[in-house]
């Protein structure tokens, strides 16, 4: 995605206090912020939407949305992708309730690049499991979603996810493993499932 806040002054040595107080009079300085942040924007909608071109539109929105309320941006000691991450997952929230029907969370991309170097029969039998893991991931609430993706794809420890999503890092550790747990229960049921579905067709 081009920048549309095009830097004429280079302020990649700045940490992010230093320029989100200059981003308040600078747009130069929110710049940067929009290099340094794009990518992780990007991937966590990405990964709530399932298309790249909703993921595109409400990434710019962010930023957009961040541009124009930089100025009221209040330092509280959390940091400054905390506050994007927020602003990501409201717009994504509003934008799921105006889908007529619920996306899925397209991690296959994200695990294709696995598959390459398997034989066939390995591709398929690997290619099944993910699509049971993508199935039960897509039927979990919207708040245990984001907590796979952060932790899974953004990589992020308890504690940054607890900023990120309003809770305690204990909380964060408690909300995993009934997520991991309730991942398990699906994934178990999935495959009794499948084998009356077969008898009974």
């Amino acid at each position: 995605m081009k920048n549309p806040f095009a830097r004429q002054n280079d302020y990649s040595t700045l940490d992010d206090a230093a320029l989100v107080a200059l981003a308040k009079t600078d747009r130069d300085a929110f710049g940067e912020l929009y290099e340094r942040y794009l990518g992780k924007m990007y991937s966590y909608v990405y990964y709530r939407t399932g298309n790249s071109h909703d993921a595109e539109d409400l990434t710019a929105k962010v930023f957009l949305r961040a541009f124009s309320h930089i100025g009221k941006y209040v330092d509280r000691g959390l940091p400054f992708q905390a506050w994007l991450y927020r602003i990501a997952h409201n717009l994504v929230a509003n934008w799921r309730r105006d889908q007529s029907r619920r996306k899925i969370i397209a991690l296959e991309d994200y695990l294709e690049r696995d598959l390459q170097t398997e034989a066939p029969e390995e591709r398929a039998e690997r290619r099944d499991e993910h699509d049971s893991l993508l199935r039960a991931v897509r039927r979990l609430p919207a708040e245990r979603q984001q907590l796979l993706i952060l932790k899974y794809v953004e990589r992020m420890p308890n504690r940054e996810i607890g900023i990120i999503m309003g809770r305690s890092e204990g909380a964060i550790k408690s909300l995993y493993h009934r997520t991991l747990l309730a991942l398990r229960a699906e994934l178990s049921a999935a495959p009794a499932s499948a084998r009356e579905n077969r008898s009974s067709g």
